[in-house]
């Protein structure tokens, strides 16, 4: 064997010891799970029907996991918690196919939290001190928020956060979500079409006033808050 044969093969050694950890590391990261429904896929209903759940938790909630399960094997995402890597592909154009995975992920896990099966219930404690303090009040809070989420144009997420000490109302298109852009958020509502279109077809301000009304876990929000 030549010494220029026996370098390269030892050069490659080396290269191959320095990399195998990276790579084994990847491949043997455990896939990222969809968490379970907190509730029966009947239990919104007649808000949001059982055949709406079914498909937008079981069909489109499940392609993004596994879509994102199958983009990020041997990537520097491979062994990150979900939300790190939404921060990071949120910030880097070049991973946007992977950032819109990883986002509507993690919107679907935070939405189905935010919703609490026969609630119609009332914001207590700190909770209703701030909405009143930031939008005069409930019931003007719960019309805001619903021309905000009527307004997003196309597919979107319509959110309650909390910033600098206060609540206030954002859109966001498609994927994006708050916490790519250091915001922390308390409630959502997804306007996506396939969020109600079974049910409501076109009628989305119907969909919105009814989760508004009917389904919005305000002890969760409240427990969300840090101030």
């Amino acid at each position: 064997m030549s010494g220029l044969s026996r370098r390269s093969l030892l050069r490659s050694g080396v290269v191959a010891a320095v990399l195998a950890p990276v790579a084994m590391r990847s491949a043997s990261a455990a896939a990222l799970t969809q968490p379970p429904l907190p509730f029966a896929d009947t239990a919104l209903a007649p808000t949001i029907s059982a055949q709406t759940v079914q498909f937008h938790y079981g069909k489109h909630h499940a392609a993004y996991y596994a879509n994102l399960n199958r983009m990020i094997p041997n990537t520097p995402y491979a062994d990150l918690p979900l939300e790190q890597i939404v921060v990071k592909t949120g910030s880097d154009p070049t991973q946007k196919a992977l950032f819109n995975q990883a986002g509507q992920a993690w919107n679907h896990d935070f939405y189905w939290q935010v919703l609490k099966p026969g609630s119609g219930s009332q914001p207590s404690g700190k909770l209703a001190q701030a909405l009143e303090r930031d939008f005069g009040g409930f019931v003007k809070f719960k019309e805001a928020y619903a021309q905000r989420a009527n307004a997003v144009f196309g597919s979107g997420w319509a959110w309650l956060i909390e910033d600098g000490g206060k609540l206030a109302l954002m859109e966001t298109s498609n994927a994006d979500t708050p916490i790519a852009h250091g915001k922390r958020p308390l409630a959502v509502i997804d306007v996506w079409e396939h969020a109600y279109y079974l049910d409501y077809q076109n009628r989305r301000p119907d969909h919105v006033k009814a989760v508004l009304d009917n389904l919005m876990n305000w002890d969760f929000v409240r427990d969300r808050m840090t101030s």
